[in-house]
């Protein structure tokens, strides 16, 4: 015997939930429902629970559209076709799950090969809109569905038609049924105007209360040890409330909308500056739910507040914040006056005494001349006085990017670039001939097969004859993550408020969309005398925020252990993942001053660009933050040269023009 459902009168809590999916089970015009919350909350049980109070419907048998019989005007072409009266069953309706691994033929349909090559003449095979079709179709992790795919369930959903264009099949069916996603925002967002397409959305939390999570603990147990004696518990409130659907769902069509409440609406729409019309259509239509569900004849204020949060949550917009200016952001700092009329350190004085010591001492960590220790009578602040710590800078909407494409088969996961797929997984884009895949393309064989099957003999009982030579396999494509790697100058030289506020903004932008899309990134910063991996590969907006926010800027400049750092990183990165493209870029004004093997600072820094610049699989950028006053030393020019890099001033840099670098020298 089959598993039962947990039943949806023994979840605990989440009653926004609850009501928002009761709303859609008696008006699907609501438009579905979007639920986001962290893992854990009982999203996927609460939605697949719903399914055992769906009333019954009435279908023409053996259909498998789930005709309504008596409309003919959305019934498939083999009922309306059909010669006899329909013969008419009543099942319940049904709950679909679309799995995030699903190709685009198996949602929308596609050629049923079995048949067409029994009768040599072309059948369709209904995809799963069609089986969700008077029911409702349910994508768990609908942010992880690739972006073209939550296209077409969107298209279908708002039009409630599926059309199919493809491999010689042109048809269409009808396709109303309601939408239910479920997803983890820690996983990333959906772009708002696919948020816009869902008619309610509801954030679910998890429960605060001890009493609440002693209760589902004790639930939860029964249910895993005895399922069938735990849902019999519960059948007659299940049962109670499967009627109330019902009852509602025939009461729905009489319930009468004032005109006074839409006035009310469209003010509370108005007010929550949503764009569009769609969230007022929603709240009226939920509303006239909410009142059949109460068994009123006519919608009350009560059942506008009721449902006017679910409707608004997603959609609601407010006014940009003022832009703050930051303090000291009109006037240099003297020290950096300073730094723009001396020239670079290749030719600083020899170290002082207590820095040769250093070298006679393995042991002890070298230190610079900005970085000396103050006397033990001194005040601690000495030397932290160098440091400063600049607020990141307003981050904005990341426009979308991806890398070119190019012809390397990839595996992995993301939303970034299209490339190859090196599995079975993802859309089919075309054709080829075999090199030892299993994916085979059937419409591509089919179409080499038949110009010759004239002249084969068939000696048997299928409708087509096919040889090897007419073999072809599929080629896919999907999309995948990139890494951005940051090599951030944090010496005294980019204390200018205005280049290092505007950098950390723009670093925070495009790490709050490379998590969205799946991507890595990480930041190499370097001052002082050594370079710091601040940021590993990663996807961690709270740790990125967190060290972003914290990253302090003073004393010297050691170039050459900041490239030397990024050769390490990106060793690494290739050897566990040979086919990464990674972008470096590198923002800095070049004024290298703390050699690492005794030589001139920036000769070595020239050095090890030239050699990091060797592995053609990384692309570079360079930004140059140096102030372009009356004497300009041009030093990050130089090094984006032996970097054979693209190479940009500060001030074309700000926080857009950052993001259009990356965007337009994205990978080869």
């Amino acid at each position: 015997m089959a598993r039962p459902g947990y039943p949806f009168s023994a979840v605990v809590g989440q009653e926004r939930l609850k009501l928002a999916l009761l709303l859609n089970a008696v008006n699907p015009a609501v438009g579905g429902v979007l639920v986001k919350g962290e893992k854990g909350t009982a999203k996927s049980t609460t939605v697949r629970a719903l399914a055992g109070l769906l009333p019954q419907i009435e279908v023409a048998e053996g259909c498998a559209y789930a005709c309504d019989p008596h409309n003919p005007a959305e019934q498939c072409a083999a009922c309306r076709e059909a010669a006899a009266p329909l013969k008419t069953v009543r099942t319940p309706m049904r709950l679909i799950t679309l799995p995030l691994n699903a190709t685009e033929d198996r949602i929308l349909g596609g050629i049923d090969f079995t048949r067409t090559l029994r009768t040599g003449e072309t059948h369709f095979q209904p995809g799963l809109l069609a089986r969700a079709h008077r029911g409702i179709l349910y994508v768990d992790e609908v942010n992880l569905l690739d972006d073209h795919l939550v296209d077409l369930v969107l298209d279908a959903a708002a039009s409630g038609v599926n059309v199919v264009e493809r491999e010689g099949v042109s048809l269409s069916h009808a396709a109303r049924f309601i939408l239910v996603g479920s997803m983890n925002p820690e996983e990333g967002e959906l772009r708002p105007q696919l948020l816009d397409r869902f008619g309610l959305c509801v954030a679910v939390e998890s429960e605060k209360d001890i009493d609440k999570r002693t209760c589902l603990m004790q639930r939860r147990e029964a249910f895993d040890t005895d399922p069938q004696g735990f849902c019999h518990q519960f059948a007659e409130e299940e049962e109670a409330l499967a009627r109330t659907i019902e009852e509602a769902r025939a009461r729905f069509k009489d319930v009468d909308f004032p005109t006074t409440l839409r006035r009310l609406v469209c003010e509370i729409c108005t007010e929550n500056q949503v764009a569009g019309h769609r969230a007022d259509l929603v709240i009226e239509q939920a509303a006239r739910a909410h009142a059949a569900l109460k068994r009123r004849a006519e919608a009350l204020l009560e059942d506008v507040l009721a449902v006017a949060p679910l409707a608004l949550d997603h959609r609601r917009r407010s006014s940009p914040p003022a832009q703050d200016q930051p303090q000291g952001e009109k006037n240099e700092q003297p020290s950096r006056q300073n730094d723009r009329e001396q020239p670079p350190d290749e030719q600083t004085p020899p170290p002082p005494a207590h820095t040769q010591q250093n070298q006679e001492h393995p042991g002890r960590p070298q230190t610079s001349t900005s970085d000396k220790q103050a006397p033990p009578n001194a005040s601690k602040g000495a030397q932290e006085a160098q440091d400063e710590i600049f607020p990141v800078g307003e981050t904005f909407a990341v426009r979308r990017f991806a890398s070119r494409r190019d012809r390397v088969l990839r595996r992995g996961s993301g939303r970034r670039s299209t490339t190859l797929a090196a599995g079975n997984q993802g859309r089919y884009v075309r054709s080829r001939l075999p090199r030892g895949t299993s994916d085979i393309a059937f419409d591509a064989t089919l179409r080499a097969a038949a110009p010759h099957q004239r002249s084969r003999t068939n000696a048997s009982s299928l409708a087509l004859v096919l040889k090897p030579r007419d073999l072809r396999e599929k080629v896919r494509e999907k999309r995948v993550g990139n890494l951005l790697l940051f090599v951030v100058d944090a010496s005294g030289s980019m204390g200018a408020r205005s280049r290092m506020r505007a950098t950390k903004g723009a670093i925070m932008s495009l790490l709050l969309d490379a998590y969205q899309k799946r991507d890595k990134v990480a930041m190499i910063t370097f001052r002082r005398a050594e370079a710091v991996l601040n940021l590993p590969p990663t996807a961690s907006i709270d740790l990125a925020a967190r060290l972003l926010a914290e990253l302090p800027v003073g004393g010297r400049t050691p170039l050459t252990s900041g490239l030397a750092r990024t050769q390490e990183v990106l060793r690494g990165c290739l050897l566990r993942e040979p086919t990464l493209r990674p972008i470096v870029i590198v923002i800095t004004d070049g004024k290298a001053n703390v050699a690492v093997s005794g030589g001139k600072p920036l000769d070595e820094a020239l050095s090890l660009g030239a050699r990091l610049a060797l592995d053609e699989r990384v692309r570079i950028i360079v930004i140059d933050t140096e102030s372009q006053g009356l004497v300009s030393f041009g030093l990050a020019a130089r090094l984006a040269a032996s970097l054979k890099a693209r190479y940009f001033r500060v001030e074309d840099l700000g926080s857009d023009t950052l993001l259009n670098i990356a965007k337009e020298n994205t990978v080869k």
